[in-house]
């Protein structure tokens, strides 16, 4: 039988911050291409069990599994929950993130460190916790959500910008380190996506924001969803340090 190279039926997936908006859509969009999920959520437990039930609908094994990413024990914690249930963690999607508005020198140090906690430290504290079951297996997929703003910068999101630069970084150096491994280390790049993030956007603004982009519209969290599922499939394992843009032709 010839091999589907677009299926995930036998590995099995950690995505954090997916209770909602594009970590939500890209569990099922990896529940619906066959993988077990482990769902993350940090407060949204009620929202995380939704994903569970419907991951479960289309098939799939799935779990909501309550982590913050910036604890480094926390992280540990939910990557093990993954390997404990199926025996291994296949692939790791480093998805938890919050959004920060405000001038630079509006900013504080508390808002400052949460960004890059959750951003930057809950990254690597997920991979690192990841990776040594990955290397042993010879295999992984790590796919991290960066931002159309890492790569061009945003003003009023001075520290949100910085944290997915860094991502993009974190992502490119690790791909080298990795490789031989059998393991790949990619970023996707979203542009302006519908979520509950753009909540302190007026209507005009969304507005603005969708005729400034080439396509003409806001991006759905489907949108990114189906670029993680290509990464993180057979099909993609020769794809490894790029940074995707899921923008509709912003960069």
């Amino acid at each position: 039988m010839e091999r589907d190279n677009y299926s995930l039926a036998g590995k099995t997936a950690v995505v954090t911050g997916a209770a909602r908006g594009i970590g939500r859509a890209i569990a099922l969009e990896l529940a619906r291409r066959g993988a077990s999920v482990v769902v993350n959520y940090r407060t949204r437990q009620e929202a995380a069990e939704e994903v569970v039930r419907l991951a479960k609908e289309l098939g799939a094994d799935a779990v909501a599994v309550q982590a913050d990413v910036s604890d480094d024990a926390a992280a540990r914690a939910l990557v093990a929950a993954g390997a404990q249930r199926w025996g291994k963690v296949d692939i790791l999607v480093n998805n938890a993130g919050i959004a920060h508005y405000g001038l630079l020198l509006d900013t504080t140090v508390e808002q400052w460190d949460l960004l890059m906690g959750v951003h930057l430290r809950g990254a690597f504290n997920c991979t690192r916790a990841a990776l040594p079951g990955m290397i042993r297996r010879g295999y992984g997929r790590v796919i991290n959500i960066a931002s159309v703003w890492g790569q061009v910068g945003a003003a009023n999101e001075v520290a949100y910008s910085t944290a997915k630069a860094g991502l993009i970084g974190f992502t490119k150096a690790l791909a080298k380190e990795v490789g031989r491994g059998g393991i790949t280390v990619n970023a996707v790049a979203p542009g302006v996506i519908e979520t509950d993030m753009l909540n302190g956007l007026t209507p005009d603004e969304k507005a603005a924001l969708a005729e400034a982009t080439p396509v003409g519209r806001l991006g759905s969290p489907e949108d990114v969803a189906g670029i993680v599922a290509y990464l993180a499939s057979p099909a993609g394992g020769y794809v490894t340090g790029q940074v995707i843009g899921a923008d509709g032709g912003m960069t």
